[in-house]
């Protein structure tokens, strides 16, 4: 609905929400009709850093959904919607999760790691088993947006 001020050549939205997610917050269309939100972004998780221990895979999820199983040296992009998100990862032993507010347009960097620890290796000769900790990071200026043409 356009509604035009004393000046003729502009003409404002009204931006009254009307539709409301399952559980109350504001709808994303309601931000995308208003010109607040729009276009996607994007997350990437990768696991080559040079001190991953190389076993147990990684599992990454957004937003509760499994969106890949990393193995050392893989790497994954996907697509979201600009906006509030979960990004979880876990090697079936520690758990890391990060709360993110992603721009359109903004694609976040993520590093995960696998690493053993001191007595990682002892334990294997002991028990069988062991403890691979998980490091899950942001990567350091890792923000951009991309420009709309």
């Amino acid at each position: 609905m356009l509604t035009s001020l004393t000046w003729p050549a502009l003409a404002f939205r009204n931006v009254t929400p009307v539709e409301h997610a399952p559980d109350g917050r504001l709808d994303r269309d309601f931000f995308v009709d208003a010109g607040l939100v729009g276009g996607d972004a994007r997350i990437t998780v990768r696991r080559d850093s040079p001190e991953d221990a190389g076993f147990r895979e990684v599992f990454v999820s957004i937003d509760g959904e499994q969106v890949a199983i990393l193995r050392h040296g893989d790497a994954i992009t996907t697509e979201v919607k600009a906006g509030a998100h979960r990004l979880r990862a876990h090697n079936t032993l520690f758990w890391r999760t990060h709360d993110l507010v992603l721009k359109p347009g903004e694609h976040a960097r993520f590093v995960a790691v696998n690493r053993a620890g001191w007595g990682t290796f002892s334990l294997l000769f002991l028990l069988g088993a062991m403890p691979v900790y998980l490091t899950f990071e942001r990567e350091t200026g890792s923000v951009s947006v991309r420009q709309s043409p």
